[in-house]
């Protein structure tokens, strides 16, 4: 398998954990307190991609204290939007690395008719 193909797989791998927390994010959006993770994806040595992962942690919008809770409590700050729209351009990056690997076949099959 050729380098491009090796480095479109650990972007495949990475994507798919960037898809696992955005999918955390989004089933915590109603839980009071939760803070958010963020992935960045950063190049790997000698080739591919690695994650990282990282909890952010501004508040949420402040909730009013009620009699069984007198402490200050906040909603998640998790915006619904911004992990739609970064569904999308995961989805996105996700099928530009597959394509890679579709063409890196194709090409080894057009190798390995002309060879036979």
């Amino acid at each position: 398998m050729s380098n491009a193909a090796n480095v479109a797989l650990t972007a495949l791998r990475s994507f798919v954990r960037k898809l696992d927390v955005t999918a955390n994010n989004i089933a915590n959006v109603n839980t009071e307190g939760f803070k958010k993770s963020q992935t960045v994806l950063q190049e790997a040595y000698p080739s591919g991609v690695k994650v990282s992962i990282s909890q952010v942690e501004t508040p949420g919008m402040p909730l009013p204290a009620d009699e069984s809770h007198p402490d200050s409590k906040e909603t998640s700050n998790v915006v619904l939007e911004d992990e739609l729209a970064d569904l999308i351009v995961t989805q996105h990056m996700y099928d530009a690395n597959l394509a890679t690997i579709r063409t890196e076949e194709e090409m080894q099959g057009t190798v390995l008719d002309l060879i036979v």
